[in-house]
């Protein structure tokens, strides 16, 4: 009995190690370049600091606009929603204008509700508005809090699926031990 749970340790260690591995392997694509990079991505650098532009807009966008970019008063800025008659609403000078200079309902926008110039905070700069604009367009290339790379995703499922077929070797293991021994009693009962 004791050869069988010894056996079954030896082989089930270096398996969830090996397979742990594999896992972390399983990721190789590149990691994608930093937020302000444009090497990698092709696309022109953020405007500004997405990180101070998260701080400004929980203070002064996230009342119309949804504390998530989800949208509410304002219309949903993750994704950001398409507008008539503009091509890219992600496009660094179209969202610095509208921060800069509000923008009036048009005929086909989703929200019918007028935004105020600088949100209506006259006291943001020049900086803080290419800021929020930064955190906007970083927060559309994550859309829902950002999507699992393919290689993240199969490493991850193969984590947790060789955690699962370990835990059912093991649960057989102790199923099968513990019926043959209730056969042994029985066996042992009925030779009596």
């Amino acid at each position: 009995m004791r050869v069988t749970r010894g056996l079954l340790l030896v082989l089930a260690i270096p398996a969830f190690l090996v397979l742990t591995a594999i896992s972390t392997l399983a990721d190789s694509s590149p990691s994608p370049a930093p937020s302000g990079s444009s090497a990698a991505s092709g696309a022109p650098a953020l405007p500004g600091d997405p990180s101070k532009g998260a701080t400004l807009y929980a203070q002064n966008c996230a009342t119309c606009h949804g504390a998530s970019l989800e949208g509410g008063i304002g219309p949903a800025l993750n994704p950001i929603e398409k507008l008539p008659g503009v091509s890219n609403p992600l496009d660094p000078g179209f969202l610095i204008g509208i921060i800069t200079n509000g923008r009036q309902p048009q005929p086909g926008d989703p929200k019918q509700t007028a935004m105020p110039a600088k949100g209506g905070n006259a006291g943001l700069t020049d900086q803080d508005v290419k800021d929020l604009a930064a955190y906007i367009i970083q927060q559309n290339h994550n859309p829902g809090g950002g999507a699992l790379s393919p290689g993240e995703l199969a490493k991850r499922t193969i984590l947790w699926v060789s955690i699962g077929i370990i835990a059912l070797v093991f649960i057989t293991y102790l199923l099968s031990s513990y019926n043959m021994r209730w056969i042994a009693r029985r066996a042992a009962a009925r030779r009596k």
